[in-house]
Formats: structure tokens, C-alpha cells, sequence
């Protein structure tokens, strides 16, 4: 992995007090900034954690001159799945197509920047660093949930329709919102869409994986333990093209 991409360092966590800047930056964001919760989640040291944390790689992004842990993804590579108990996605979406797919399979998650560096080079100083782990595993599908804030559905029935009707992955790879908390996104009809007010209530983060290529699952998952409501994102690395690939890359070197 190469590792700096000035003024930041991107690297896998090594130490516990590596993991624990993770975990606090993960509970400023999901539990203080956006009201999540969880059974694991320690509010006296403000770490936002779970049980599927042990067998996750956890990438960091540094600012080098503070030193403060300012990004962070976590990453579950197929092969270490099932020692996990399964994907953390398994709990929202049916991913039978993914797993029996004969692919590398890799599940992002956790994806989070501290306010002060958003909209900015940080994001890309850190997909660095994901493309070059991409690389050296050699990954042919990512996928994972991100998140709308809140579970209120009919504010979110634009953005939702537009994903549904635009950007749905295809048979192949078209994972299911399990039926406990199945969200339908066809909300609206596609003549009735506003586009490009639609997209401007898309999460940036989900902005972005469509640039690449993206795709979107069937069906949203509302998830009132973390307050979102979550899609399925899915990525086939070689559907990339040229244009895409430059965006993908260009901090990785």
C-alpha cells in the first residue's frame, strides 16, 4: 500500500490505540453526529464498535501534521468471511448472488471522515489507499450499505426512485433488502422525477460509488437501530472504465 498522500498517511490499523482512533471517530460520526446506537458501543471512552470488528481490516487516514485519525473504512474480504459469521451486510440484504458468484468478494464499510475534511482531498487520499488493497487481493466485486440519514421515507422518496429507476444493478448482481425491513425505492414514477434535485439529496458517498460505476441492490433497508435508511451498493472492478478507473486511481500513486 503506498502510503502517503500529503498532508495525509492512509495505512491498515496494526495497534489497539490504532483501532480505539478508529472506533472514536466511527462514534463522533454514526452515534454523536448521525444518532446510531448499538450493543457494543462504549459511550464512557466514545467508541463506536461491534462484534464484527476482530475480523475486519481497518484502513485509516492520518493528517500527518496533527496526527489525528480524520477517515476510516473497514474491509471484510470474502475469504475471511465466514469466520466472521458472515458478511455484516448479511443482516440487511440476501447476498446469495454475490457469494455464489465464484468472485473475490470484498464488503466495505464504516466509511466516515471527520466533518473538518469533508469535501475535500481526504475521500479521494483514502480510496488511495482501497484501490491499492483492491489490487493486491485482487478483488473483483466490492459491495456494502451506505446510509440516508433518518428513516423517514417519503422525505427520501426522490433520491430513492432516482436510484431505483436509474442505477439498479443488473440480474446478476441485484441483491434483496431482507423482507423484515424491505423498503421499496420505486416510490415515484421516473416522469415525475426532478433529477437533479433528486441527486442533491444523495449522501456524497453514494454519489461517488456511482461515479464509479455503481450500482444499487433491491430495495432499501430502514434501520431504525442507527437512525438510516440503507441501500446496497455494489461495484464490479472490471466494469470500470478508462474515465472511472483515473478517478479511482489518480490518489493512489
Amino acid at each position: 500500500m503506498r502510503p502517503h498522500c500529503a498532508p495525509f498517511t492512509v495505512k491498515l490499523v496494526e495497534t489497539q490505540a490504532e483501532l480505539q482512533a478508529a472506533q472514536r471517530l466511527r462514534y463522533d460520526v454514526f452515534v454523536r453526529e448521525l444518532g446510531g446506537g448499538g450493543d457494543l458501543v462504549d459511550h464512557d471512552q466514545r467508541l463506536e464498535r461491534d462484534h464484527f470488528d476482530p475480523y475486519f481490516d481497518h484502513m485509516i487516514l492520518t493528517h500527518t501534521p496533527s496526527a489525528q485519525v480524520i477517515g476510516v473504512y473497514r474491509l471484510l474480504r470474502g475469504c475471511r468471511a465466514e469466520r466472521a459469521g458472515g458478511f455484516y451486510s448479511d443482516s440487511e440484504y440476501d447476498l446469495s448472488l454475490l457469494k455464489s458468484s465464484g468472485r473475490r468478494l470484498l464488503e466495505l464499510g464504516r466509511s466516515c471522515l471527520h466533518p473538518d475534511f469533508r469535501g475535500g482531498t481526504a475521500m479521494h487520499c483514502l480510496w488511495g489507499g482501497l484501490a491499492d488493497y483492491v489490487a493486491t487481493h485482487r478483488i473483483e466485486l466490492m459491495f456494502g450499505v451506505a446510509s440516508f440519514h433518518g428513516t423517514d421515507t417519503d422525505a427520501l422518496a426522490a433520491p430513492l426512485s432516482m436510484l431505483h429507476h436509474r442505477h439498479l444493478a443488473p440480474p446478476a448482481l441485484r441483491v434483496t433488502a431482507r423482507p423484515e425491513a424491505f423498503q421499496r425505492m420505486d416510490l415515484l414514477c421516473p416522469d415525475t422525477l426532478d433529477r437533479r434535485a433528486a441527486m442533491r439529496a444523495v449522501p456524497s458517498l453514494i454519489k461517488a460509488y456511482l461515479r464509479l460505476g455503481g450500482h444499487v441492490g433491491e430495495g432499501a433497508f430502514v434501520d431504525h437501530r442507527f437512525n438510516t435508511t440503507d441501500v446496497c451498493l455494489i461495484m464490479d472492478t472490471a466494469r470500470l472504465n478508462t474515465r472511472q478507473a483515473k478517478i479511482y486511481t489518480r490518489h493512489a500513486s
